[in-house]
């Protein structure tokens, strides 16, 4: 079973000795994103935040032009293109590794141009002409579940056993991509935290984090940073839930999570590190 997770101009260890969990930083560059929503919409203040995340340690710097939160509307293929092209091409040679937040093939085909490491999609790939447009390239692909849509993904959301259901899904996708001649090297899960869950579920799959990455045989990315099952735990809004993010991402790497999807680089870089060195 391969021990490294192919991630475009790098190799991520995940398996055995010298394993390190890599933060991976939030860049919305949508007008509407639930956590820091416009405050990074210019292209000025886009990369203003990437230098302020890469100063502060990040590994990797995921970059989205269109809000999944829930009730969220979609975004045309223009829109979220001109929010992002200009923004990947402006980060790309900072250092970090880059991935981009989409689940448009179009997109997907854009940002493999220019150069991205990882394709990071909420619908798993499902899509049609997904897996055709990332099939050829080196960068990782984040299958995640997602029950429903952004819009609907949170109304009702129900399972009989949610972590059955969450790895039943994200075997099938693997599969499927398999299928497609995609390297497994190239791929690692996601849960989908807040993606069609209820706090019970999402805490149900956190604590079953190591059982995911046994039983798929891959590495995980975990995304809980300021979502409301953090919220429920704390009380807290969602400007002041940083402490219960960097709890949530140290619980995730604690249970096996090599990627940690963060708003708070810089906090959850240090927590990380006082870990580490107590391992």
């Amino acid at each position: 079973m391969h021990s490294t997770l192919q991630f475009g101009r790098f190799n991520y260890p995940w398996r055995g000795e010298g394993v390190r969990a890599r933060v991976m930083g939030i860049l919305n560059v949508t007008p509407d994103s639930f956590s820091d929503g416009g405050s990074y919409q210019s292209l000025e203040f886009a990369l203003s935040h990437a230098e302020e995340m890469i100063e502060a340690g990040v590994d990797i710097i995921d970059v989205g032009g269109e809000s999944t939160r829930p009730g969220s509307p979609p975004v045309s293929l223009e829109d979220e293109l001109q929010r992002v092209m200009p923004v990947l091409y402006a980060v790309r040679d900072l250092g970090p590794a880059i991935s981009i937040d989409t689940y448009k093939p179009q997109v997907m085909r854009e940002a493999i141009i220019a150069g991205v490491d990882m394709i990071n999609d909420i619908n798993g790939f499902r899509a049609p002409g997904a897996i055709e447009a990332v099939r050829d390239g080196d960068c990782a692909l984040c299958i995640m579940h997602m029950q429903s849509d952004p819009q609907h993904m949170q109304l009702a959301p129900s399972y009989s056993d949610v972590v059955d259901e969450v790895i039943g899904f994200l075997r099938e996708r693997i599969n499927a991509l398999l299928a497609a001649g995609i390297d497994p090297r190239r791929l690692c899960i996601d849960p989908g935290f807040g993606f069609g869950k209820t706090v019970e579920h999402n805490y149900a799959l956190l604590k079953a984090t190591g059982r995911l990455i046994d039983e798929l045989g891959l590495p995980l990315l975990a995304g809980l940073s300021r979502k409301s099952m953090v919220g429920a735990v704390t009380g807290k809004p969602v400007e002041q839930r940083m402490a219960g993010s960097v709890g949530g991402a140290l619980a995730a790497v604690a249970r096996g999570a090599l990627i940690v999807r963060v708003h708070d680089v810089a906090e959850t870089v240090d927590a990380l590190k006082v870990w580490q060195a107590a391992q």
